[in-house]
């Protein structure tokens, strides 16, 4: 799409994020637009920004064609990030209107350039703390150097903004007048590199050279655990700042991106851009404003930063690429790291997908030549992997309220004893996964979802991992109202830390799971505090899993490590092997050599088998062949197809009415599985159906699935969604 400019009255077409799903026509401004240009124009009542995608098509009336309201004072959105969303929605038939509107994900865009008063920590602490003060203040130490509005400050704490202005009059929060929007401070390129070993220049070397060609690359950048890949990455991130052109770091997990930026601070000398929704509006709009304007160089996030307007974007990180938060589930469905590699190849930039236990995906990339790999096989420093071992637990003779092995139980004992840190893993969140009644034998559902509630001791509450739904803990069983009958069924992270405190009397437990955590400022204070030697035994699900490092800690024991291996995900086995490989790569990041223990009543199975061996290779190329025998990814195409109701009959009569009318998939050489109710049935009150399209790898699927959903009308109240490449199954 070329660059064109339109005169005054000229027809443009706009695209805006309205559900419209087409380009509409409007005349262009007094001074003209061009395409890309960002917009201001009236829809029906109301006044909404779009994009001038090119010239009008002219098949309306043009009498009643109005006129694009103004051009708005920010950066037009570059061809090729056109093309990338044309593309993306495409891939994942998903409406572009949408696909706009993730790349709009910012509050004000329309607000012209001004002064404003923002507020940040001041120099003095009050003499005097209430509560409201107190709140004001942790807001302010949880996000560091950041500055807010009066009202975001406020609305953040939870007080009025007098509690503010009062604080500001103590010298505890400073008030200043700011341009709205200010340039990120220079990164310098050159300002700490740190000494790497020889396997790890050979590595940036290659990094460095791909960044300077200037040509798209995609590199698997595979490293043992703790075997230094971030110190090598953030050298081609050097050579991209040298180049003058921009970086962006995909994180999996919010949690991780304070530590990760303490250490791009200490690399470049100053902090990076942050774009995630643990950042304020003011931040976020600052943040796309900077990155339209090339103002911001190096750009840390989540997936949706994929979508900010980059001006000259020469290098994508994927960090943890195997990390399944990377497929966004709900609203556009699409898998981030497959979305870099798209971006990356319409811009010419390279991409770094960096792992230690990489998706099968990546890996079948370089077997096809795709991708290139670089290895990284020793841990830095005196540092070695951990021995692995396998606990039988048919021999361990467990009582059915127990989940730590004797032989578990006498290792951490030992590490006590010595000093030492033991992590005790179980995936899953909560006190227990059911909660049962003893009288009458009823399970405790969500009132919402077909979905058992998960006891949160802690929290004193049930909660519905699906929809978010919370009760308080009940006394009497709600269908045969016997009292005190209400038991839980099954371990979850907090029973297990209850246990660990019966085993462990003098023990310091400390406890990371997700949800137990009101703020990213209070679980950066709990992951410290564990860095520090402040705990003898963590008891943690996966968060623990993703880049944390803890230099006493020599012991990780796995509660089940068959968990992961049941029920019937296709991806069962792969991450089965690359959360069991993660967490045990926690153990001996230092000097002293580590152990993991893995607790299986299935110890002759071959993923655990592979764990254990370490044999990836022998996994991977296992895993491989049955999955092309089976043609399915990476070697065979999935859709999935998701429809909901209030109505069960009417959200059947739907499905099979699709299933009924698969002649569009047949001629691609497509099957149509279902229709059937999704495992999880019903989800907010509403019914759900599921239907699966298995196709070739080579098949057009995308079009052959709209020329298929096409030829039912569907009801008002049926919701249908397309995902393409379905992550899980539920």
């Amino acid at each position: 799409m070329s660059a064109s400019y339109f005169s005054h009255g000229e027809l443009v077409g706009v695209l805006t994020t309205q559900p419209l799903d087409r380009v509409l026509d409007y005349k262009a401004p007094e001074g003209g637009c061009f395409v890309g240009a960002f917009v201001e124009v009236p829809l029906g009542p109301r006044k909404v920004i779009g994009v001038v995608w090119g010239a009008g098509k002219g098949d309306y009336d043009r009498s009643k064609i109005r006129h694009v309201i103004r051009v708005l004072d920010v950066a037009p959105m570059r061809t090729e990030m056109q093309d990338f969303l044309t593309k993306a929605a495409g891939y994942t038939v998903t409406p572009l209107s949408q696909m706009l509107r993730l790349a709009t994900r910012a509050p004000g865009l329309g607000d012209p350039p001004s002064m404003r008063k923002v507020y940040r920590k001041g120099s003095i602490q009050p003499d005097r703390m209430t509560d409201a003060r107190r709140k004001v203040m942790a807001v302010l130490a949880e996000y560091g150097g950041l500055s807010f509005t009066l009202k975001e400050l406020a609305d953040m704490a939870d007080v009025t903004s007098s509690v503010v202005k009062g604080l500001v009059k103590l010298g505890a929060v400073a008030e200043e007048d700011a341009p709205r929007d200010t340039p990120y401070p220079w990164l310098d390129p050159d300002y700490a590199k740190k000494d790497l070993t020889e396997a790890q220049e050979a590595a940036a070397e290659v990094m460095r050279k791909g960044v300077a060609s200037d040509v798209y690359g995609t590199t698997l950048l595979k490293g043992v655990t703790g075997s230094g890949k971030t110190e090598v990455y953030m050298e081609a991130v050097a050579e991209c700042l040298r180049a003058g052109k921009q970086a962006l770091v995909l994180l999996p997990e919010i949690a991780l991106t304070s530590e990760f930026l303490t250490r791009v601070e200490a690399r470049f000398g100053a902090k990076p851009a942050e774009w995630h929704s643990g950042v304020t509006m003011t931040e976020r709009r600052r943040c796309w404003r900077m990155v339209g304007q090339g103002d911001a160089k190096l750009i840390v996030g989540a997936r949706s930063a994929l979508f900010l307007p980059y001006q000259n974007l020469g290098l994508v990180i994927v960090d943890e690429e195997h990390d399944t938060s990377y497929k966004q589930e709900d609203g556009v469905l699409y898998n981030a790291r497959d979305m870099t590699v798209l971006r990356a190849s319409l811009v010419g930039a390279q991409v770094i997908l960096a792992s230690a236990t990489p998706s099968l995906e990546s890996w079948a990339n370089v077997e096809a030549g795709k991708y290139k790999k670089l290895e990284l096989t020793s841990r830095y420093g005196p540092a070695v992997m951990p021995d692995m071992r396998a606990l039988d637990m048919r021999a361990e003779n467990l009582p059915s309220t127990r989940w730590i092995s004797k032989t578990l139980r006498d290792e951490v004992l030992a590490r006590i004893e010595r000093g030492e840190q033991s992590l005790l893993f179980m995936n899953r969140r909560g006190y227990a996964p059911i909660t049962l009644c003893r009288a009458c034998g009823h399970q405790v559902g969500c009132d919402h979802c077909d979905a058992r509630m998960v006891e949160h001791r802690f929290q004193k509450r049930l909660v519905c991992h699906q929809c978010g739904e919370t009760k308080p803990m009940p006394n009497v069983c709600p269908n045969c109202e016997a009292e005190d009958k209400l038991a839980p069924v099954g371990p979850g992270v907090e029973r297990l830390a209850e246990e660990a405190a019966e085993l462990f009397l003098d023990a310091r437990i400390a406890t990371l799971s997700s949800d137990m955590y009101g703020s990213a400022r209070a679980l950066k204070a709990q992951i410290e505090a564990i860095a520090n030697g402040e705990a003898d035994v963590i008891i943690g699900t996966q968060l623990v899993a993703k880049g944390h490092n803890f230099p006493l800690l020599t012991l990780v024991g796995v509660i089940d490590a068959d968990l992961g291996l049941q029920g019937s995900d296709l991806r069962a086995a792969e991450r089965t092997f690359q959360l069991m490989r993660q967490v045990a790569g926690r153990a001996g990041r230092a000097e002293k050599r580590g152990v993991a223990y893995l607790q299986t009543y299935q110890p002759e199975h071959p993923v655990i088998r592979s764990i254990l061996s370490g044999d990836e290779d022998g996994f991977w190329g296992a895993e491989a062949t049955e999955r092309r025998h089976a043609g399915v990814p990476p070697y065979g195409r999935l859709a999935g197809i998701v429809l909901s109701s209030p109505n069960v009959q009417e959200v059947f009569d739907v499905g099979a009415e699709l299933a009924r009318l698969d002649a569009p998939l047949r001629d691609i050489g497509a099957q149509v599985f279902g229709p059937a109710p999704a495992p999880i049935g019903r989800i907010r009150g509403r019914h759900r159906v599921r239907l699966l399209v298995k196709a070739d790898k080579a098949a057009p699927i995308q079009q052959a699935l709209i020329k298929w959903v096409n030829q039912v009308k569907i009801g008002n109240n049926v919701r249908l969604s397309i995902d393409i490449d379905p992550q899980s199954f539920y």
